[in-house]
């Protein structure tokens, strides 16, 4: 199965959603109250993604809301450095902040993230800051679950996916779960499966459905059973190192393993694997193939200590990939 684009379209894709400040522990090992020093970043998971696509030759945009501070400016500056479109990224000018995750990295295996998103810029994009112009000039609107959270960035959004299905622009949607930035899970529900069913390609983790559902332990089955009557072609569920499974209406099924590697953190895989994921299906590779990009690059990425700056190039996701390959089928 391959997914079908635009040819004539001139981005790629555009993001829309939250840029932010990622704030990365300099010292590892050791609790975030001990720790001193950190290393600046951005961060948020749509600006990630388009980050990573950028890095990787996709032609990329940005919808979101800056603060008007020096984290602001330094977000749109390292954005337009890395070759994404940032003229759709107005700025705040009712004095809301950009939103800051300080990030703790005890051992590989644990990591914990602790953010500051009230009353941050990013969740007051206006639905008259979305624009169907630049919207239609897009192969993909790659849509990210938190900036579904507040209004009036829950209206903007939706009312991206609308304009997006007016005029054939395939619609991703990252689940990209952040529990705190929400009233309560059914709330998140709603809004995820209302947008979730409008989507063509639907990418989480397991735990990340089972918001989408308000369900605890739920089944792969039972997920794409329930997304599959309606818009999704195409439904990714993320079970860690245990890999991947890519489930097409069509009824293929298809399993990515997870590629191992020395981790120094966790965080940031599901971006990397999303821009990767990406890329491959934008050009043409069929979904094996993209399962394989997208772990070859969240291996990169959790090896490494930002999340932005780490996104791999073509060349280190296709050569982690041969030398996987090599290994897999020596075992």
């Amino acid at each position: 199965m391959k997914l079908e684009f635009n040819p004539k379209a001139e981005f790629d894709m555009i993001a829309i959603g939250r840029a932010c400040i990622d704030l990365n522990a300099v010292e590892y090992n050791r609790p975030m109250e001990e720790t001193m020093t950190f290393k600046k970043y951005v961060g948020g998971s749509p600006a990630n993604i388009a980050i990573g696509a950028s890095k990787l030759g996709l032609k990329t945009g940005f919808i979101g809301k800056l603060a008007d501070d020096q984290h602001g400016r330094f977000i749109k500056n390292y954005m337009a450095e890395v070759g994404v479109d940032t003229s759709q990224m107005p700025i705040d000018n009712d004095g809301h902040k950009t939103g800051l995750a300080f990030t703790e990295i005890k051992s590989p295996e644990e990591c914990s993230i602790l953010m500051y998103r009230d009353e941050v810029a990013d969740l007051y994009l206006n639905p008259s800051e979305v624009s169907e112009e630049y919207i239609r000039k897009a192969k993909v609107l790659l849509v990210s679950g938190t900036a579904l959270a507040k209004s009036p960035s829950r209206e903007a959004v939706l009312k991206a996916v609308h304009l997006a299905k007016k005029n054939d622009v395939q619609v991703f949607f990252e689940l990209d779960y952040r529990g705190y930035t929400w009233e309560s899970q059914l709330e998140t529900s709603i809004y995820y499966t209302l947008v979730a069913q409008q989507s063509d390609v639907v990418i989480g983790t397991r735990d990340e459905f089972d918001v989408l559902e308000n369900r605890e332990n739920g089944s792969n089955e039972a997920t794409i059973h329930e997304l599959f009557k309606h818009s999704p072609k195409l439904i990714v569920i993320k079970h860690g190192v245990e890999g991947s499974y890519a489930y097409a209406k069509t009824g293929e099924i298809f399993k990515g393993k997870a590629y191992l590697t020395k981790v120094l953190k966790t965080f940031g895989a599901g971006d990397s694997y999303a821009s990767a994921f990406l890329y491959a299906l934008i050009n043409g590779m069929d979904i094996d193939t993209a399962l394989k990009y997208g772990s070859a690059s969240a291996a990169i990425v959790v090896s490494k200590h930002s999340s932005s700056e780490a996104m791999p190039t073509v060349k280190e996701i296709e050569q982690l990939i041969a030398e996987r390959e090599v290994v897999y089928q020596n075992k």
